[in-house]
């Protein structure tokens, strides 16, 4: 359990910023009028209670910016079974998954919902870090970088990789697959096998505690309690109150939030794959 907890990850304290969740992006767009309005009219040295700006990682195309992260940890050697899944007798090499997660601009979904946070993280051996989990978060400052954002994730996909995610094949891959449509870019998440990890889940511990959230599992099976973590509701409106001019302290605990998701993901499947699929529920590692 010492290697679940190591994966926590701390995040800054909360702001004061006002959270406001756009329900799609004509909301978005008026929103944005309104704050460029009030700003051409507000009397000089009138600033936010925070002026932060800076966001995590690096810009690596207009507006976009990538940052990447090494969690220490042993890769599977051998291929992990797949008998939690319903796939009885099927295995998967550890280094042909990535789990991924989104954060969006709204929880509906739909055509006028955009991700604009995608986090991926992959069993990798480092050159330098040695072997762990590598931790890859994809951020649009702008609504103009998002084809730069996915044609990125794109580029981490080959025609092997087995996506994973916690009701990602529910939500997560079909809003992306919109996405790219809409963008007119080659959809690439289709070809690639999914796991999604929300059903072996529930099958698993289902009635053990109040819900099988993915927060819930991480701190009953995994040992893993998040510390001021932002809940994933309030992220829509972090990344809305940054396009308006505010403060990005917000968003840098979104990106800490995706990053422990997109970790537990990884620690999830291996736990799910370390336990024979007929053993009762016991909701214990």
């Amino acid at each position: 359990m010492a290697l679940a907890r190591a994966a926590a990850i701390a995040t800054p304290s909360p702001s004061a910023t006002t959270v406001i969740t756009p329900r799609n992006v004509g909301d978005l767009q008026r929103l944005l009028a309104t704050r460029q309005r009030v700003q051409a009219t507000a009397p000089p040295g009138i600033h936010n209670a925070s002026d932060r700006r800076d966001l995590p990682g690096d810009e690596i195309a207009p507006g976009l910016w990538l940052q990447q992260a090494h969690v220490p940890m042993a890769i599977p050697a051998a291929p992990l079974p797949l008998d939690f899944a319903r796939r009885p007798e099927a295995t998967v090499e550890a280094a042909r998954l990535l789990f991924f997660d989104t954060e969006t601009t709204g929880l509906a979904g739909g055509t006028g919902t955009r991700a604009f946070m995608i986090g991926a993280a992959d069993w990798h051996h480092d050159p330098v870090h040695g072997p762990g989990l590598r931790v890859r978060q994809l951020l649009m400052a702008t609504l103009g970088a998002e084809s730069a954002m996915l044609q990125t994730f794109a580029g981490w996909l080959a025609a092997d990789t087995v996506l994973s995610s916690f009701n990602g094949r529910s939500y997560d891959a079909p809003l992306l697959k919109t996405r790219y449509r809409l963008a007119r870019l080659p959809e690439p998440l289709s070809a690639c096998d999914h796991i999604d990890l929300l059903h072996p889940s529930r099958r698993r511990w289902k009635g053990l505690w109040e819900n099988c959230r993915l927060g819930t599992i991480e701190r009953n099976v995994l040992g893993i309690v998040r510390e001021d973590d932002l809940p994933g509701s309030q992220a829509p409106g972090a990344w809305l109150d940054y396009l308006r001019g505010g403060s990005s302290d917000l968003l840098h605990r979104v990106a800490a939030h995706n990053h422990q998701d997109v970790v537990t993901l990884a620690l999830l499947l291996r736990q799910l794959a370390s336990v024979p699929a007929s053993l009762p529920n016991d909701g214990k590692p």
